[in-house]
């Protein structure tokens, strides 16, 4: 894809959600090229972006701001840039070329979460054009999808760039529908060392594997017995704590005791539930097989690390933005949900923000990710309701 060539263009929402989709921006891969036809794209507008930058200078999160020339005040409208992988998934089409049918566009990252940033940025021209008295933020992010390390760097930067909005709207896919509250997440890697022995003489050896089984089977247990505390969060799905081990690696051959085994986990954890508590009694049972393990092997060992945390996102009273969206969607109601966002991140810097965006979370990391047409207008017209609002204060 050759950028000048793009930025000279301009879109519609689904040109821009096609274009974006273009780029494959996987977390484990860098966001530059987008975020740099974005840029271009902005400055054809004549608005200037900054760019925040990760220590390697791979990734950078972009913030450009519209109307008055202020970073005070306004809205921000936030999304994330990079996608989950596409490895090991049977997908219809290219991931990376959007395919229209049956009211849908398909790809990766049309729902999650390209289809709400490709709205803001087709509208640019449109919020130019409506005399905003406020501000308009677009502010797209790296790594959401690892460990939000692209949020906790804007932030960080929040004194360089004067961003201080009155409201932050994070356009993850909720079906249109206000999001206040969602659980906390915490990522651990557990590592098992044991002995390497020939599988004929297994006494000799100390099984990782056997052992990881047993970890994980006892966290099988905790995410039984959790389903009944007295912990919940009203409108997730479900509203209780959850525990998850995503990966499991170990062994060489199956003629040899394998010496390691790792395994990585998460506790995504109803507010009111201390998730340390979950790690607490993981590591009371490791100890336990641990006694057993150095009596044939002294050097056994049980690693676990908490290679990444975030907070809930909590309901904020007379909160700003829930009042701003609330008004425009033309509704009372807000609820939670399950999945993780940055919304902890712009709250825990002291901001107003809710979660609300195009398409269901339904249908994000899955093949044949899509968006529904009906939810991209739906977003379009929400978007043109804002500039309005904006456009009269």
């Amino acid at each position: 894809m050759r950028i000048q060539e793009m930025s000279e263009l301009r879109y519609s929402p689904v040109e821009m959600i096609k274009a974006l989709v273009a780029f494959d921006t996987t977390s484990r891969d860098s966001n530059l090229d987008l975020i740099r036809f974005v840029e271009m794209y902005l400055n054809d507008l004549g608005v200037e972006s900054t760019l925040i930058f990760n220590d390697e200078k791979s990734k950078a999160n972009l913030v450009a701001t519209i109307g008055p020339a202020t970073r005070r005040g306004g809205v921000v409208l936030s999304g994330h840039s990079d996608v989950v992988p596409v490895d090991g998934q049977v997908w219809s089409s290219d991931p990376f070329e959007v395919v229209e049918r049956d009211g849908r566009l398909y790809g990766r990252g049309t729902c999650d979460m390209k289809g709400f940033l490709a709205v803001a940025l087709a509208l640019v021209p449109e919020f130019q054009q409506c005399n905003l008295q406020s501000p308009v933020h677009i502010v797209l992010t790296y790594d959401e999808e690892t460990d939000c390390s692209g949020a906790a760097r804007l932030m960080q930067a929040l004194p360089e760039t004067g961003l201080a909005p009155r409201a932050v709207i994070i356009g993850e896919p909720t079906e249109m529908r206000i999001v206040n509250a969602h659980k906390g997440q915490c990522s651990l890697e557990t590592v098992v060392v044991g002995r390497e022995a020939h599988s004929s003489a297994t006494h000799l050896g100390v099984n990782a594997i056997d052992v990881a089984a047993r970890l994980i089977a006892f966290l099988t247990t905790l995410a039984e017995e959790i389903e009944s505390l007295p912990h919940f969060l009203d409108g997730a799905s479900p509203p209780f704590s959850t525990i998850n081990v995503g990966t499991i690696n170990g062994g060489q051959q199956i003629n040899i005791v394998p010496a390691e085994c790792r395994f990585e986990w998460e506790i995504r954890a109803v507010p009111g539930h201390d998730a340390d508590d979950i790690v607490t009694r993981f590591d009371d049972y490791a100890n336990s097989l641990l006694t057993g393990m150095r009596d044939k092997f002294p050097e056994a060992a049980i690693h676990t690390t908490v290679t990444s945390a975030s907070a809930p996102f909590l309901p904020q009273d007379d909160s700003p933005a829930e009042t701003l969206v609330k008004s425009l969607a033309g509704t009372n109601g807000a609820g939670a949900v399950s999945f993780g966002t940055e919304a902890r991140c712009y709250q825990q810097a002291g901001m107003s923000v809710v979660v609300f965006g195009p398409g269901s979370i339904d249908q994000a990391h899955k093949p044949d990710e899509y968006i529904a047409l009906d939810q991209v207008e739906a977003c379009v017209n929400f978007m043109r309701k804002l500039m309005k609002r904006l456009g009269r204060e």
